[in-house]
């Protein structure tokens, strides 16, 4: 921003003060430094965030390059992991939400028995008066403890509802898998706030934390394994909750971890987790702060993943080195595919979680894995609230009332 810019806002403040002549001078100065203070203050802020296409890919390069010149062994890492999960919280400002509350205020409604699986609605509260909505896929098998996987999608209007969120949670349900398929804020059923609000990677990230207080709470959940696994924003989720939350034992983010991209959407890179004063990092890193959990990278040839095998992938790799857990970081790359959490991708998330979380193998035939027996739902039958099932009563709504209770600007 140079100084010109400063001139329309200036004058809108100045303006009234210059045409009476009998103002002091005194007064116009003030008025240039308030001036100069809120818009530095602002410029500030929006200095430290790192949105979209940050760097090319020639840069990313070159920066991948100087993030690994600032660690040579394990302990030089772990600092460094360290003060880059540190500015994560710090730039969500995940450190002021409130206490969490032992109470999730759990619904769930109309239970479908399917071919090897069940299907729930379900909502949580996540903080008092907002609420998370989703769909709960269990396993028809009875067993005392099952694995548990968390299902957050992307960037679509009512994706939760898709084929595709349904296939992946229907079929990881019949292997053996607890599955908490979730709305992203503003979408679906999560109409409390608009997904483009200032904290959306807050409350987003701060929901999974509360999804998993949900699956943990469960006495048929096993604690020691426990997934999540989205694609593009989804993907953001998976990362984000992975490297700051060690009680994910496994992750599967798909068509989204890049060395140039940072997230295109204000849920993704809307506040300043990638830079701080104290540091500087990528997406790249923190899906390495998986480490030595095992952690699956899915990428393809049409997107910002396109470069994984070569920069994204051997960076990753080497953070696992430090641990001896390099058979415990994959990445599937499909060169000829795009931007999706298609078949192909789904079923290298089957087999890594079926290994990784200890799953029964899905149906199989020369063709692949199949999906077939999965019944696909309307939207109507898959939604937590309607007329007959009102939202509860002390729901906070709009982003103002949820940024006032919160008490986060």
């Amino acid at each position: 921003m140079v100084f010109f810019d400063f001139l329309p806002i200036f004058w809108t403040r100045a303006a009234p003060w210059l045409l009476q002549p009998k103002q002091h001078i005194v007064k116009i100065l003030i008025c240039i430094v308030l001036t100069m203070v809120s818009i530095t203050t602002s410029f500030g802020q929006d200095a430290m965030l790192c949105t979209g296409h940050h760097w090319t890919e020639d840069e990313a390069n070159l920066m991948m390059k100087k993030f690994a010149s600032e660690w040579n062994d394990l302990a030089s890492w772990e600092e460094r992991a360290n003060t880059i999960k540190k500015g994560i919280v710090e730039g969500m400002q995940l450190d002021k939400m409130p206490e969490i509350q032992e109470d999730l205020n759990v619904i769930i409604r109309n239970k479908q028995v399917m071919d090897g699986y069940s299907v729930e609605n379900i909502a949580i509260e996540s903080f008092p008066g907002f609420y998370v909505t989703g769909n709960l896929y269990r396993p028809m098998e009875e067993r005392d403890k099952y694995a548990a996987v968390l299902s957050p999608h992307g960037h679509l209007k009512d994706k939760r509802f898709t084929h595709y969120v349904q296939l992946r949670s229907a079929v990881l349900a019949k292997m053996g898998a607890i599955v908490f398929a979730y709305d992203m804020v503003g979408y679906g059923e999560s109409t409390q706030v608009n997904h483009k609000m200032p904290i959306a990677l807050l409350l987003q990230t701060w929901n999974s934390m509360r999804v998993l207080d949900y699956l943990l709470s469960r006495p048929d959940v096993d604690p020691e394994r426990v997934g999540i696994t989205g694609a593009s924003g989804g993907g953001t989720q998976t990362f984000m909750l992975t490297a700051i939350d060690d009680r994910i034992k496994v992750a599967a983010p798909v068509v989204q971890v890049s060395a140039h991209f940072f997230g295109g959407c204000v849920c993704e890179s809307g506040m300043p987790v990638h830079k701080s004063n104290a540091h500087q990092t990528n997406n790249v890193e923190i899906a390495a702060l998986s480490a030595p959990r095992p952690l699956l990278l899915v990428s393809n040839g049409d997107d910002w993943t396109r470069n994984t095998p070569r920069i994204e992938y051997p960076y990753v790799q080497k953070v696992y080195a430090l641990y001896d857990a390099e058979h415990k970081v994959e990445n599937v790359h499909l060169p000829l595919e795009r931007h999706d959490y298609g078949y192909s991708k789904r079923a290298a998330a089957y087999n890594f979680f079926g290994h990784h979380l200890g799953l029964k193998d899905p149906p199989f035939n020369d063709s692949g894995y199949q999906e077939d027996f999965v019944k696909i739902l309307p939207a109507g039958e898959l939604k937590v609230f309607d007329k007959n099932n009102p939202r509860p009563d002390n729901l906070l709504q709009g982003d103002g009332a949820v940024m006032q209770y919160l008490g986060i600007n």
